[in-house]
């Protein structure tokens, strides 16, 4: 058995996922006008500054979503999930726009009610029932 030093993390919160997306104005539209999030930056960014830096988040909350041109992966594939209050209300309001979701929530036993939301570039948002503040 060997041993191992592990200096103690530094690291205090996830603070953004990043999402592969074809059009970063699309998935902006998407995400605030569709999911109701924020646009928390927009900025060029790269020696040229041809390159955009784009991340959405939920009103309030610290963890971010960037919406990254396509660099390593192909558009698709990746998910998070987000947290609400009322799983069935937000399924109800996100059908009522023509969003891709779930026909209904899903009750599966030991798992909270949710719902899978996909983006036009196929990546998947999670929706998943808030567990109970205690």
């Amino acid at each position: 058995m060997t041993e191992t030093t592990q200096a103690t993390s530094t690291i205090s919160n996830i603070g953004v996922a990043m999402f592969t997306v074809r059009d970063q104005d699309a998935a902006i539209a998407f995400y605030v006008e569709k999911l109701g999030f924020e646009l928390r930056a927009d900025s060029p960014f790269g020696e040229s500054g041809d390159m955009r830096w784009v991340e959405v988040a939920p009103p309030g909350s610290r963890a971010r979503l960037a919406l990254n041109p396509p660099m390593f992966d192909e558009p698709g594939g990746t998910s998070i999930g987000v947290e609400t209050g009322d799983v069935l209300g937000e399924h109800a309001r996100l059908s009522a726009l023509g969003v891709d979701v779930d026909p209904e929530p899903m009750r599966t036993p030991g798992a909270p009610l949710m719902f899978m939301v996909r983006d036009p570039d196929g990546n998947t948002v999670v929706v998943v029932e808030a567990p109970p503040e205690g």
